[in-house]
């Protein structure tokens, strides 16, 4: 039981930093490409905001968005192991695979958001894994 609740806990934390930095990134991205003063968000005026984003924005969103994934993961890994990891990793990938189906980004972009997103989780569990290796034989050495 204790297992099951550090895993739920770890993915809670996880996904709690990786929501931070979600908004973190929007946040900026709102900064260097503002709505119009007119906007009500709805769905047509979504799709013309996004289709009108700079490439630059859209490159800086796919390094911030792949940085949130290994953060994300390296938490889950480090506070609940493997299983934490693969679920923050695949909520993460989901949620961005069903923004870009939703909204006109460019090609380039829905090809490599989920990449990089995916390339960001992988980072995020082999450094955590090899941080854990690692912990055990630092502390003998003290």
């Amino acid at each position: 039981m204790a297992v099951v609740m550090r895993t739920a806990l770890a993915i809670v934390a996880a996904l709690a930093a990786a929501f931070v930095l979600v908004v973190a990134v929007e946040l900026l991205s709102t900064i260097v490409h503002p709505t119009p003063p007119d906007f009500t968000g709805t769905q047509e005026e979504m799709c013309d905001h996004v289709a009108r984003y700079p490439q630059w924005v859209l490159a800086a969103v796919v390094v911030a968005w792949s940085g949130t994934a290994w953060i994300g993961v390296w938490i889950a890994t480090r506070l609940g192991g493997r299983t934490a990891a693969l679920v923050v990793g695949l909520f993460l990938l989901a949620m961005v695979c069903f923004n870009v189906a939703m909204l006109p980004y460019p090609t380039w972009f829905k090809l490599a958001m989920p990449v990089c997103l995916a390339a960001g989780c992988w980072y995020g569990l082999h450094v955590a894994m090899r941080d854990q290796r690692r912990a055990p034989a630092a502390q003998g050495q003290l």
